[in-house]
């Protein structure tokens, strides 16, 4: 985009915000009139090719005001914890940060873990919501400016994703071919399970592979790693329809769970147990996880999402007997949490976007089309697209799709 009259005109009204407030950082004595106590007015330093950063790629004003969720209240009623705003300021991104307006956003089933406090304890309402989302760049600082330019198609992972635009810090941004919703399933979904199962889980060929929750969003990665490293692989589901979804994507053996008892199948089926477990439910699921695993097998507990609506976050186990049975099969426990592995993340990343891209994976997305109230399209459907997910109706990811603003012509 070319900066001339035009485009200087529609700068204006945005763009000189964020100049005001910088000239308000580097003097906070100026007054009406742009002077300092004690000193010559302050020489601005502007370079006029950072400016047009702060202008869309299609030449519209980017709006003051947008729409967010705010966690308001602790709770892990999402629904109770949580706040639509109708009118919240549209931010500013700092040097080093891209503004992006947001497209597609992720729903997780750590959403509820989030707008509870459970991650950090020391944060307090109010706060914004979500946690990873894809768009495209409309403004961006300088040294962000030596990276990206405005228009190109990012996916994130950080705070504040519920939202209709979005301050990322370029560094933490993933540069996108385009805007697509498979791409954001592997942002934490297939992330989560590439790397577990990459550093935990020791995968080799002709291991029994056990994953449940396995048509969800991350469990379908599970299945697909799994397979891909040559493995046998078992998954657990609760329709007739998620079992057809985990055939189509290799796995060996669905277990319906509301039609087939999990415990007798793989007692019977498989009598020497299971070499990893990639876990995610939690209660009684875990218990059996437990009982299934296989002489030095390895349980990867990812999540417990039966028991994140509760308000402890748990549903209870049978851990009186636990280090007995760990003991008997020299068989282990490994948590993985992502935020500490993320060192691992762009390699990650980049090799679960080389395998899509060459259709080596696939990313089911799940936009809602299926739900009673249709597809989830505008932050007022995130609610409903939670209550979704605990309702264990989803295949795949879940995902938002955020439409155009009206204020924007992108």
């Amino acid at each position: 985009m070319s900066f001339n009259t035009k485009s200087s005109a529609l700068l204006r009204c945005w763009g000189s915000r964020f100049w005001r407030r910088r000239r308000q950082q580097l003097c906070p004595l100026e007054g009406p009139f742009g002077s300092c106590f004690g000193g010559a007015r302050p020489r601005p330093i502007l370079d006029m090719s950072y400016s047009r950063h702060f202008l869309d790629f299609q030449g519209s004003s980017i709006p003051s005001s947008m729409k967010k969720l705010v966690v308001t209240k602790l709770s892990s009623n999402f629904r109770e914890a949580v706040t639509l705003r109708q009118d919240a300021p549209v931010p500013l991104p700092g040097d080093g940060d891209l503004l992006v307006r947001n497209r597609f956003i992720g729903i997780n089933a750590s959403d509820i873990n989030y707008s509870a406090g459970r991650y950090d304890t020391s944060v307090k309402p109010p706060f914004d919501a979500g946690f990873e989302g894809i768009g495209d760049v409309v403004a961006l600082g300088l040294s962000a400016s030596a990276r990206y330019t405005v228009g190109q198609a990012v996916a994130y992972m950080t705070p504040g994703s519920f939202a209709e635009y979005t301050v990322v810090p370029a560094k933490q941004a993933i540069l996108l071919p385009s805007v697509k919703p498979e791409f954001l399933t592997l942002m934490v979904s297939g992330a989560t399970a590439y790397i577990s199962l990459k550093e935990l889980g020791e995968l080799s060929e002709g291991k029994k592979v056990l994953v449940t929750a396995a048509s969800g969003g991350t469990g379908q990665f599970a299945v697909q790693l799994s397979k891909k490293a040559k493995c046998h692989v078992i998954g657990t589901c609760s329709s007739d329809e998620k079992a057809g979804f985990l055939k189509s994507i290799g796995c060996d053996r669905p277990i319906n769970y509301k039609t087939e008892n999990v415990a007798a199948v793989l007692k019977r089926d498989y009598p020497e147990g299971m070499d990893v477990v990639y876990e995610s439910v939690g209660g009684k699921m875990f218990d059996l996880a437990v009982n299934s695993l296989a002489t030095k097998g390895r349980l990867i507990v990812i999540g417990f999402i039966s028991g994140y609506q509760n308000p402890t976050g748990l549903q209870p186990v049978k851990a009186e007997m636990l280090p007995a049975k760990l003991l008997k099969k020299s068989a282990s426990i490994r948590g993985f949490f992502l935020n500490h592995y993320l060192s691992e993340y762009k390699m990650a990343m980049e090799h679960l976007l080389t395998m899509y891209e060459s259709r080596e994976l696939v990313c089911e997305v799940d936009l809602g089309d299926m739900s009673p109230e249709g597809k989830f399209t505008g932050l007022e459907s995130v609610f409903r697209a939670v209550d979704y997910m605990y309702m264990g109706k989803n295949i795949g990811k879940i995902v938002v799709e955020l439409p155009n603003s009206v204020n924007s012509k992108l």
